[in-house]
């Protein structure tokens, strides 16, 4: 059985699935923008700062990884580098082959990036029957774009049951977590 992922690559994963933060995002993301309910995320691409809902399951999630962390202050990387930098390009690289992708290879997704995951948080706000404005803002662009980009969504949820994204999570953690990424004890978390 392959070693268990650590709880830094579940909860960075966590935060590109389940908050659509693009990894450039992530990777510069301080505990100070971590709010109680949204992420404050200092869009380096467009140079605007957007707040991001904070889903229940991710917000303990990352409340986890912050005591795992020893507390760090406001002001540190929430997955800084060993020195508490921001990560090299070749780090992230290496991550992304290693860690990503056995993480991937786990949960048979096949070839996923981990920029793609700001696909799943686009599809829980939609299964939710959020507009493509909130959507939109969610993810740091245009309503134009996220409509060309997801309107196959849209339309395949299109008179569907609304679900809701945080019990989607948790239902979808229940069911399809495999046993090599579950904490040690071998169960999904409460919050999960």
């Amino acid at each position: 059985m392959r070693a268990a992922a650590s709880p830094r690559d579940r909860t960075l994963i966590g935060v590109l699935a389940y908050a659509g933060l693009r990894p450039g995002e992530a990777l510069t993301l301080r505990w100070r923008h971590v709010q109680e309910r949204t992420i404050v995320v200092d869009a380096a691409k467009t140079g605007e700062r957007r707040t991001v809902r904070l889903l229940a399951p991710l917000a303990t999630d990352l409340a986890e990884w912050r005591m795992a962390c020893g507390r760090p202050s406001d002001g540190a990387l929430v997955f800084g580098s060993r020195d508490g930098e921001v990560w090299s390009k070749s780090a992230y690289q290496s991550w992304r082959r290693r860690s990503f992708g056995r993480a991937c290879e786990a949960a048979r997704l096949g070839q996923v990036t981990p920029y793609t995951l700001r696909h799943s948080f686009c599809s829980l706000l939609l299964a939710e029957g959020r507009s493509v404005i909130y959507v939109a803002r969610q993810l740091g662009h245009g309503a134009r774009l996220t409509l060309g980009t997801y309107g196959h969504v849209i339309d395949e949820l299109d008179g569907s049951e609304r679900v809701d994204a945080e019990a989607a999570i948790r239902a979808a953690r229940r069911a399809h977590v495999p046993v090599s990424y579950l904490p040690a004890g071998g169960e999904a978390s409460a919050a999960s």
